[in-house]
């Protein structure tokens, strides 16, 4: 018998659960693109999603996925040849640094592991090492969606300056935006890349490029750029279609003005709250889990470098993938794969899976999603501790409280 029939929740990092008031804003007849409500509700969105960066600097508005969003700044940032140095702390670093390659940036990385941040010291000495300031712009992922790894970006624009570089910071803000903290002008990032299907609850097909004046200065002669990609045009476009270079992404756009009301409504400092007591919850109950069976853990072991919007753990192989499975079939809870972890030709990848508290979730659709886990984890009969409920319902109760 399957218990999975009734509304299903999707706890995987991307696209996350849509909220009912972003669906219904989205179920409507398409607009008169040319005047009216449309032209208002976008000028609206501007100050708004600059709220949620964190910045009073400029936004660009894209008809893609974070992959497009990647590749609009890698576009406006770099011309052929110039040099990029990624911080790598997991697939995403991986893919970025993947994707300035393939267009033509010479591209440095530095790879931290599958299970720390990026060092700030190693930073700087790489920094102090190009005397002739080769590297343009630093890219690096504030939360890595593979291994749920957080990077203190603050800390990493501080050994830029410390090596005294002029070097541009980026920062993909695609699994952490309105979930993490995150704070553009304050810790001293140049660019951030974000997306709409994460923290921002809105279908896929929107992403976001923030790019400050030093960034614009410095990249004004930016070979890459082509009329689609081009920032400038977007941003500061006289005309309503330049914001998109072409039609408006209209369902998109009435779903996205009501997810960033909700967040607004909601204050981004209690948005960022919930997120880390629901993260904590999970992590709370990992750790019961895993006294029962030492191959159970997370991947991050200090709390203080995990995002707060997907948790990245193992099993052991082969029981996260007959756990997903079981979770899916039999309750209907969907979790994410171990993704980057190990190739999935490898039986490790059959170890790892990630849980996702991102976005448009509450208490109990998190403690509902752990007592499934825990309700496979006792079907299949694979090892765990006890206890792990009532201690993830006890963080929830006291951040309540």
């Amino acid at each position: 018998m399957s218990l999975s029939h009734g509304r299903p929740y999707l706890a995987i990092p991307g696209p996350s659960a849509m909220p009912d008031r972003v669906l219904n804003a989205m179920h409507r007849a398409a607009p008169n693109i040319y005047e009216g409500e449309l032209h208002a509700l976008v000028a609206s969105l501007w100050p708004d999603l600059r709220k949620v960066a964190g910045t009073k600097d400029h936004v660009a508005l894209y008809i893609a996925n974070g992959h497009g969003a990647w590749e609009a700044a890698n576009a406006n940032l770099f011309s052929r040849g110039d040099r990029a140095l990624v911080l790598v702390t997991g697939r995403f670093g991986e893919g970025w640094a993947a994707s300035a390659r393939a267009m033509g940036v010479d591209v440095e990385v530095i790879d931290f592991g599958k299970s720390a941040p990026a060092d700030p010291a190693r930073l700087e000495q790489a920094l102090r090492a190009d005397g002739g300031h080769r590297i343009k712009a630093v890219l690096v992922t504030h939360v890595d969606t593979a291994t749920s790894i957080r990077n203190d970006v603050a800390a990493l624009r501080a050994a830029i300056d410390a090596a005294g570089h002029p070097a541009l910071l980026a920062v993909d803000c695609i699994a952490s935006l309105a979930c993490d903290e995150y704070r553009m002008d304050e810790w001293g990032a140049d660019v951030t890349v974000s997306a709409s299907q994460k923290g921002l609850m809105t279908p896929p097909g929107l992403g976001f490029v923030w790019f400050s004046d030093r960034a614009r200065d410095r990249c004004r002669g930016s070979d890459l750029r082509t009329p689609y990609w081009d920032w400038t045009t977007r941003s500061f476009g006289t005309e309503f279609w330049q914001h998109f270079c072409g039609t408006a992404p209209t369902h998109h756009l009435y779903g996205l003005r009501a997810a960033l009301d909700m967040i607004l409504e909601e204050g981004l400092p209690a948005v960022w709250a919930r997120h880390d007591a629901l993260a904590r919850a999970v992590w709370t109950a990992f750790d019961h889990w895993g006294q029962g069976n030492p191959e159970i853990a997370l991947n991050v072991t200090d709390p203080a470098h995990r995002g707060r919007s997907v948790t990245a753990a193992r099993l052991g192989a082969p029981h996260a993938t007959r756990l997903r499975d079981w979770t899916e079939r039999h309750a209907g809870v969907t979790l994410g794969i171990g993704l980057g972890m190990a190739a999935p030709s490898d039986p490790a990848y059959h170890g790892f899976l990630r849980v996702a508290h991102m976005g448009h979730v509450n208490a109990h659709m998190t403690l509902g999603a752990l007592a499934v886990i825990e309700a496979g984890l006792s079907a299949l009969a694979i090892p765990h501790g006890a206890g792990a409920l009532a201690a993830a319902a006890s963080v929830v109760g006291a951040a309540a409280a």
